[in-house]
């Protein structure tokens, strides 16, 4: 396994290859780079999120523990979630001024290495280069109260709904990892991904289908059970196994 970060030291950003608490800097982006003989302290470094993706794809309704009874979808739903929803871990997620019912969504996030197109379902698995720590964000009026909006961009797509990191681990299985999520410490959401309704290579598969995947780009993969609301004052921590903990403090636009 090998853990990659996105940082900032001073007024530089640059990757890095984390090994306990030693950052190794690379030359180059997270997919084209080589190892340098800098190093840093991991305590000196501001981290950011990871990658900077092209596009931010979702997919809903993916746990069978967050449909209980209910029929299950018959295929991976997804949407859409801007770049600028994108926060880095530690900074806060701001609720706008009007929204009164934000909920926590605990998820695994793919990092996509290669081109996909049309992908079998072992290209699929393939072209994950990686994958991180995801809270998928979401204004639960705005998404399903009596004044909804026609699409997701608002109750999912505000910014900082969508906090990722701290850091891109290859070589995990990402169909048997636990995800594990905290409100001021208390476990409001704990599943494996073993209890994904659509397996990692089904979701990449089929939305390959219809859409190129480019490098860089990067899904989140459904959260499981319940959500409840989140309060500024809370912190909300994000902890997948092997990955590592995304924290983020909740705060009220002024």
């Amino acid at each position: 396994m090998t853990k990659y970060i996105r940082y900032r030291i001073g007024s530089r950003t640059a990757y890095g290859i984390l090994e306990n608490d030693t950052i190794t800097e690379l030359d180059g982006d997270l997919l084209a780079h080589k190892p340098t003989s800098v190093r840093h302290k991991l305590e000196g470094v501001k981290l950011l999120y990871p990658c900077t993706p092209g596009k931010v794809l979702a997919v809903g309704r993916n746990f069978k523990t967050h449909f209980a009874d209910r029929p299950h979808p018959k295929r991976p739903e997804l949407f859409y979630k801007p770049i600028s929803c994108l926060q880095n871990p530690g900074d806060p997620i701001i609720s706008p001024p009007d929204a009164t019912d934000l909920h926590h969504e605990a998820e695994l996030v793919f990092v996509f290495g290669k081109r996909l197109r049309h992908a079998s379902k072992e290209e699929a698995l393939a072209g994950i280069f990686g994958l991180t720590c995801g809270n998928d964000v979401s204004e639960r009026l705005w998404q399903h109260g009596p004044q909804k909006d026609v699409q997701w961009w608002r109750a999912k797509g505000c910014d900082t709904f969508g906090p990722l990191g701290p850091a891109i681990v290859s070589g995990l299985n990402p169909d048997n990892l636990q995800l594990t999520c905290r409100i001021n410490g208390e476990v409001v959401q704990n599943q494996s991904t073993a209890d994904f309704i659509f397996d990692s290579a089904t979701m990449i598969s089929f939305a390959s289908q219809y859409l190129t995947i480019e490098p860089g780009d990067i899904m989140f993969t459904g959260t499981p059970g319940d959500t409840r609301a989140m309060q500024p004052g809370d912190t909300v921590e994000v902890e997948i196994e092997g990955i590592g903990i995304l924290s983020n403090p909740i705060i009220r636009e002024a």
